[in-house]
């Protein structure tokens, strides 16, 4: 039995390690790339119908192994935009968020920033008011890791006699530091997209993020430098009528070694009425690089959504389709998006892609 014990708490250990050695590499993401703005693309900034939008985002991850430890992202943020004196040109200022919390070891990275973005018209007619813009945007903010050193324990603390853990001997670690110094942090992309016709569009964009390659040591004379992550994505509008469209997109991610590739694509019914309500489903295929060699299929998101006028809420769920379907039983993340958008009260308005 203690070798059965001993076993179960080595695996757990290795898994959980593993996972953390990943979490501090990689930024989080989420299923939902299309309703998460700011952690996608800081161009997307101002990138909606409306005077102000809000955005919130949560996901939770392998919740079927770890149960209470498991891994949570949370997002939010605010955007507000302004026309440019006479022209047909957009401002748009934001601030946003986000914390992940991985595992036992209560691992979290926060980032805050303040971000702003140009939305330059390149082409308009008579029968709308846009038809192609150019949006570069930026943001700027901080950030900071911090885990919990009372939830985890080494090597020197395992008593092999009685087959248990004393939380009581030293750790023979060195340091008790539990977070790491506020960083500065630099993000900033581009996106071009264009209305082709009623329920038709097509945008594609790149961004960078950390481009200021922060440090974020535990280790005050260690340098551990938070690589540099680069985002492409691309997508749009395909009608089939007026009441049924396809939007598929594709968001491709690197960050160090590692890469993923979400694509897939949602679709939309709407009434067409004057108080608008559709509703959208879908299905998307997240692959991702082994460190060894090759890809493969990590997971399979299933989608749905429904908007109301002024707001739109998604759920979706991660079937997961590697190896750790068999500890798992294919049970992955489950995520849900909410996005508000107030109109605008100006009788001028800019035609935007739906994502």
């Amino acid at each position: 039995m203690h070798t059965k014990f001993t076993f179960y708490l080595w695996a757990t250990g290795l898994f959980m390690l593993s996972f953390w050695g990943q979490a501090q590499a990689q930024d989080p993401r989420f299923s939902q790339f299309y309703a998460a703005p700011h952690q996608l693309n800081p161009a997307m900034n101002g990138v909606f119908e409306g005077s102000f939008r809000l955005t919130a985002n949560y996901r939770e991850l392998y919740a079927s192994i770890l149960g209470s430890d498991a891994f949570r992202t949370m997002a939010a943020g605010a955007e507000f935009r302004n026309k440019v004196g006479r022209s047909s040109d957009f401002y748009s200022l934001s601030f946003s968020a986000l914390r992940d919390v991985v595992g036992i070891s209560d691992f979290n990275r926060f980032h805050a920033y303040i971000g702003g973005s140009y939305l330059k018209q390149l082409s308009s007619n008579r029968y709308r008011s846009s038809d192609q813009y150019l949006i570069a945007g930026a943001q700027i903010g901080a950030g900071q890791r911090s885990f919990d050193w009372g939830r985890l324990w080494f090597s020197n603390q395992f008593n092999t006699a009685q087959a248990i853990i004393d939380y009581s001997r030293d750790n023979g670690e060195g340091f008790s530091r539990r977070e790491t110094n506020l960083f500065m942090d630099f993000n900033a992309g581009v996106l071009w997209y264009a209305i082709l016709d009623d329920n038709a569009s097509v945008y594609a964009g790149g961004a960078m993020y950390h481009l200021n390659r922060p440090n974020i040591s535990f280790v005050e004379s260690r340098v551990e430098i938070l690589d540099t992550k680069w985002v492409g994505h691309a997508g749009g509008e395909l009608p089939f009528s007026q009441q049924l469209s396809l939007l598929p997109a594709v968001a491709v991610m690197g960050q160090n070694k590692g890469m993923s590739i979400t694509g897939g694509a949602n679709v939309r019914y709407t009434n067409r009425d004057w108080k608008e309500i559709a509703i959208r489903a879908g299905a998307w295929a997240h692959v991702s690089n082994r460190l060894e060699k090759g890809t493969h299929l990590d997971a399979i998101a299933v989608t749905t959504m429904l908007e109301m006028e002024r707001w739109v809420l998604g759920l979706s769920y991660d079937l997961t389709s590697s190896v750790l379907a068999t500890a798992n039983n294919a049970r992955g993340a489950f995520e849900v998006s909410f996005i508000y958008v107030q109109p605008s009260k100006l009788r001028f308005r800019v035609n935007c892609p739906r994502f």
